[in-house]
C-alpha cells in the first residue's frame, strides 16, 4: 500500500518553503511520495492574478525536477476552473482506490475547511494533514507538519515586482524562469 501526499495549491510561484514542507511530510508522514497539484483557479482566489497555469506548471515541474519522491499532475489544470478538491480526491481514490492519501493543507486554511466543497465526502476520501510553518500550535483533529520559516509567494511576486532580489527564496532553476519570462511585474503586484 502506497502513502501518497497530494499537495494542492496555486503555487505562484513555488519556493522553498513548499518544497521544505513537502520534505518534511515524506519524513513525519511515512510517504512514498508527494504530488504537487497546481490549481486552475482555487474557488477562494477566484480574480487572483498571477502566473498563467502553464508557468506555474513548468516552475513546479523545474523546481521538482531532481527529486525522486516528488511528482507534479496538472490534473486540476485540465478541468474547468474553479479547481474543487473533492473532484480531486476523488480521482485520486479511483487510480489508487487501496493506497492512504494524505491531503496536505496550509495552516491557513484550517478555519475554513468545512467550508470546502462536499467537506464530509471529503474528509472520509483523505486524510488531511495541516501543513504548519509557525510556532503556533494547532487544536486540530489531523496531524501537523511543523517547519518553522517565513516565506510566501505574496512576498516573493511583490519582491520582483519592487525589483528586489528573489535569490535563496525559489530554487535557482525556478528564479531564472521568473527573469526569463518576466514573471510577476507591474502595478499589479506592487505592494
Amino acid at each position: 500500500m502506497l502513502r501518497l501526499g497530494l499537495y494542492g495549491g496555486s503555487f505562484d510561484p513555488i519556493h522553498h518553503g513548499h518544497l521544505i514542507l513537502a520534505r518534511q511530510a515524506v519524513e513525519d508522514l511515512f510517504l512514498d511520495r508527494v504530488i504537487f497539484i497546481p490549481a486552475a483557479e482555487s474557488p477562494f482566489k477566484p480574480d487572483h492574478l498571477g502566473a498563467s497555469a502553464g508557468d506555474r506548471l513548468a516552475m513546479i515541474s523545474l523546481a521538482i525536477q531532481d527529486e525522486p519522491r516528488f511528482a507534479v499532475d496538472s490534473l486540476e489544470l485540465n478541468r474547468e476552473a474553479p479547481s474543487y478538491t473533492i473532484d480531486t480526491a476523488r480521482a485520486y481514490k479511483a487510480q489508487y482506490p487501496k493506497d492512504a492519501l494524505f491531503f496536505l493543507i496550509g495552516e491557513d486554511h484550517v478555519p475554513a475547511l468545512h467550508k470546502w466543497n462536499e467537506f464530509k465526502q471529503l474528509d472520509q476520501l483523505v486524510d488531511f494533514a495541516i501543513l504548519s510553518r509557525s510556532d503556533l500550535t494547532l487544536e486540530v483533529r489531523y496531524p501537523v507538519v511543523h517547519r518553522r520559516f517565513d516565506l510566501s509567494s505574496t512576498e516573493i511576486r511583490n519582491r520582483v515586482a519592487n525589483n528586489l532580489p528573489i535569490s535563496y527564496l525559489v530554487p535557482e532553476n525556478v528564479l531564472r524562469y521568473i527573469h526569463e519570462r518576466t514573471l510577476y511585474r507591474g502595478e499589479a503586484y506592487r505592494s
